[in-house]
């Protein structure tokens, strides 16, 4: 059987704080980033948001343009500083999330953009699940009043080292997506995110670690940095978990970078010892990653 991951390779969560200020943003994120790939990390991912605050109010003042692609530099600074920073660090770079604005149908979408070595854009995702909640007298969050949702399942090919899932914050809590993902061939499943401290605490690692351990492949959250004097206050704790749901790594609320090494024989290992690829009953239930599957926009 061939394997998922093709080599090893070093992830870094880059768990940032973001400010106003889109150029600081943009500037913070390349310095970090760049430490993270001259300790050796060759998939580097940024929170959701990260160039901007996160909040409904903020998604329509900080939109980029991205389509048609490439946009221009005025259009989108962030993609042009993700490309550069992609070439520059030598590493694929999973930009976290950024608000979008679409011109053609003036729609606002929360997008992540993968970008290779070379710079070229790989892959784009606009998050799937808006968030829309409420907890009386915890939180009320409606994403839906500003932001459209995006039409798809994001599976990236990273040619040295197999595919990737990526999904944002919310999507998580739909474990379609991460299972489509993972039969499809995906050895590591991606979500930029910012959960609040009331989600966070209730969820964030359990989410985390059953996606892992229902798919056997590995996880990594990757969260804004908590700050208490902005709107909204992120639950932090980026964390990397392996295919057996244990944590390899994790931060707390504060700013910081964690990473791990991913291997194939680790996913094989876990895989050996509880085989639910073999002893999955497609005769009784139906598998979700084959049928109506959308892959594009």
């Amino acid at each position: 059987m061939a394997r998922l991951l093709k080599t090893p390779v070093k992830l870094a969560l880059i768990q940032l704080a973001t400010t106003a200020d889109k150029a600081h943003n943009l500037s913070h994120a390349r310095t970090k980033v760049l430490e993270a790939a001259k300790a050796g990390a060759r998939i580097v991912v940024l929170p959701e948001c990260f160039n901007s605050p996160y909040g409904t109010k903020y998604f329509q003042q900080y939109a980029e343009t991205l389509l048609p692609s490439p946009p221009s530099a005025s259009q989108s600074p962030t993609y042009h500083a993700l490309s550069q920073l992609a070439r520059d660090s030598n590493a694929y770079i999973v930009g976290g999330s950024i608000p979008e604005l679409e011109a053609s149908s003036k729609k606002l979408y929360n997008t992540s953009l993968t970008f290779a070595p070379s710079g070229e854009l790989l892959a784009t995702h606009r998050k799937v699940h808006l968030f829309d909640i409420d907890i009386p007298g915890k939180i009320r969050f409606k994403e839906s009043e500003v932001l459209s949702p995006g039409n798809k399942v994001s599976l990236v090919e990273l040619p040295e080292y197999g595919k990737v899932a990526v999904a944002i914050c919310y999507d998580v809590r739909f474990p379609e997506l991460a299972t489509i993902a993972a039969r499809r061939g995906a050895f590591l499943l991606l979500y930029p995110g910012a959960f609040n401290l009331t989600t966070g605490a209730l969820h964030w690692e359990l989410q985390a670690r059953a996606r892992a351990m229902d798919n056997q492949v590995y996880v990594g959250l990757c969260s804004p940095a908590r700050d208490m004097e902005a709107e909204y206050h992120a639950w932090g704790h980026s964390m990397v978990v392996d295919p057996n749901a244990e944590i390899l790594g994790e931060l707390d609320e504060k700013e910081g970078v964690v990473m791990a090494e991913l291997r194939a024989e680790r996913i094989e290992e876990v895989r050996k010892g509880i085989p639910l690829e073999t002893q999955r009953r497609f005769d009784v239930y139906p598998d979700v990653s084959e049928g109506k599957i959308r892959f594009e926009e």
